[in-house]
């Protein structure tokens, strides 16, 4: 982060949509999220469906998605650490409350242990922060137009006092309206595990 003039200006990169600071943050923030996800990964059954990298992808993709349209406040680098360990157990919550509904267990293999092994080891990582770029632009295109509006609104710095106020509409429902929109892109493009 240490080419950025301040952490202010670094969000700002980030929701413009910048690849170099969206790659700075991979690095930065990257480990931090998966160590997250490792400390907390104590079920072995999760952990033998799951990776740590699959929910740090996740919790980097949901974040630029939203980060990109202006859902969080983030003040300092705190802000944004607490944020991504919040992100991350959620995923991770949501993963083991998969798992559970999906009635998979330690003794039941649901994976061709032959078919798993053919399939290539992999060492991407997130930092492909042109990929996660372009996966927002495709979550723009998804929304409606007054959704986008919503999000532009909101990226533009206005508060949701402002944005309820210029759309005729509460502050709490214009929240709620894109927060369950961002729900429904992320959804359709699979941001998360198995969600």
């Amino acid at each position: 982060m240490s080419e950025f003039d301040g952490f202010a200006e670094f969000v700002a990169r980030i929701r413009a949509g910048d690849a170099t600071a969206a790659d700075a943050l991979v690095k930065e923030y990257e480990p931090l999220v998966r160590r997250e996800i490792r400390l907390r990964m104590i079920d072995t059954r999760l952990s033998r469906v799951y990776d740590s990298m699959d929910f740090s992808q996740a919790v980097l993709a949901s974040f630029f998605l939203r980060a990109g349209e202006g859902e969080y406040e983030l003040n300092e680098p705190q802000d944004l650490v607490r944020l991504l360990m919040t992100m991350a157990r959620n995923k991770l919550a949501s993963g083991a409350r998969n798992l559970l509904n999906q009635k998979r267990d330690g003794q039941r293999r649901d994976v061709d242990e032959l078919a798993l092994a053919q399939i290539p080891e992999t060492t991407e990582t997130p930092s492909s922060a042109i990929e996660l770029i372009e996966l927002v632009e495709e979550a723009k295109r998804r929304l409606t137009d007054e959704e986008r509006n919503l999000a532009e609104l909101r990226k533009q710095g206005k508060s949701w006092e402002e944005i309820g106020e210029l759309t005729n509409g509460s502050p709490q429902a214009r929240r709620m309206q894109l927060a369950r929109a961002f729900d429904r892109v992320s959804k359709e493009l699979g941001i998360g595990v198995d969600e």
